[in-house]
């Protein structure tokens, strides 16, 4: 299989994709699998919650919409041609799931196979429903990709590469497991927002996406506020009032409850709007419903902290704060070449030998 069936059949499960939207679904008649999968994928949404509580309707086809988007055969074409992809020798490349997020694991599936390569898949628990459905379905499209795709729950014995995401713990056991094999082992990473007290209400508007998406489960989703000293944030509660709904998810509002109890019994100082805590704190994961926030003296203190931690920090959104700094709203909508801890995976692939 030539890299240009490779391409087309990962566009044509983007056309698949395009059905499901917040908004409705829609089976579009010159879909290829459509007969055979439209109706099991409406279930594979609707179930979704079922296997993981996280996992609701709406931030599964939120996750769908956005591989729609970037599955096209322009952006996929545009995106490979930066690699010389052909020369690859194919080789059986291992990749070790996390789960917190729908699809979280869709990049690195594509990138593999997308470059010629096997793909051996080990998934988390809580996210081991889609993927198998969209490999279905790829295959249906595309049938040579039936030898190169296998879902495994056992310990992977016979691979040549590794791509591993976990927790800095588990990172510790993948790197005994598989550092002898060329690998990518990923640790946590949280997002960060570097506010001046300048935002217009809309952009910390938006910034309430980057904040609540996912429950801000995602390594792309924001979990710290870096803010001058005696920041208002007066502002920034009224402008993310409109997401109050999610206090409304019985998980949310579990976590919310029980972290809000741990707080004030160790008597930490807590700023609070009924649905998201704030809490002054160095760290960079903060707990579900709760964002952390540290204040700054001035740009240049800020910008050697965050040299500091860069190996923390995934996203950076701001107002132009630095050449890598993603506008307000948009950590969710990455580009098919971002990649997780800025790793590029393709690249890595290309040189296995």
């Amino acid at each position: 299989m030539v890299l240009n069936d490779r391409i087309v059949a990962f566009s044509e499960l983007g056309l698949f994709l395009t059905q499901f939207k917040n908004t409705g679904y829609e089976n579009i008649s010159n879909v290829k699998c459509n007969p055979d999968f439209f109706d099991g994928m409406v279930q594979k949404i609707q179930s979704a919650k079922h296997y993981n509580g996280w996992f609701t309707e709406e931030n599964v086809v939120f996750s769908l919409s956005q591989w729609a988007n970037t599955l096209t055969k322009n952006n996929i074409e545009n995106w490979i041609s930066n690699y010389s992809t052909e020369k690859n020798v194919s080789k059986v490349i291992g990749i070790i799931m996390a789960g917190n997020i729908p699809l979280v694991g869709f990049h690195d599936f594509l990138s593999v196979l997308i470059s010629g390569h096997r793909v051996l898949i080990k998934q988390s628990s809580n996210d081991n429903q889609l993927l198998p459905y969209l490999a279905s379905c790829l295959i249906a499209i595309e049938p040579r990709f039936n030898e190169l795709i296998t879902f495994s729950n056992e310990k992977f014995t016979d691979f040549d590469a590794i791509i591993a995401t976990g927790s800095n713990n588990t990172a510790r056991y993948f790197e005994h497991y598989f550092g002898n094999k060329p690998n990518i082992i990923r640790k946590n990473r949280n997002s960060i927002a570097i506010l001046t007290g300048n935002e217009s209400k809309e952009q910390l508007e938006a910034l309430g996406e980057d904040i609540f998406r996912y429950f801000g489960l995602g390594c792309r989703s924001v979990s710290k506020l870096m803010v001058p000293q005696d920041y208002d944030f007066d502002l920034f509660f009224k402008s993310i009032y409109p997401y109050k709904d999610i206090i409304n998810g019985a998980k949310y509002a579990n976590n919310y409850d029980y972290n809000k109890a741990v707080y004030l019994m160790s008597n930490y100082k807590l700023l609070d709007n009924g649905f998201l805590m704030l809490k002054e704190d160095e760290s960079y994961g903060s707990p579900i419903a709760t964002l952390f926030y540290e204040t700054y003296a001035s740009q240049d203190e800020l910008q050697k902290k965050i040299v500091l931690n860069k190996e923390n920090i995934q996203c950076i959104v701001s107002n132009d704060f630095s050449a890598n700094s993603i506008d307000f709203g948009k950590t969710q909508y990455p580009l098919i070449s971002d990649y997780a801890d800025n790793i590029d995976v393709v690249e890595f692939l290309t040189k296995i030998n």
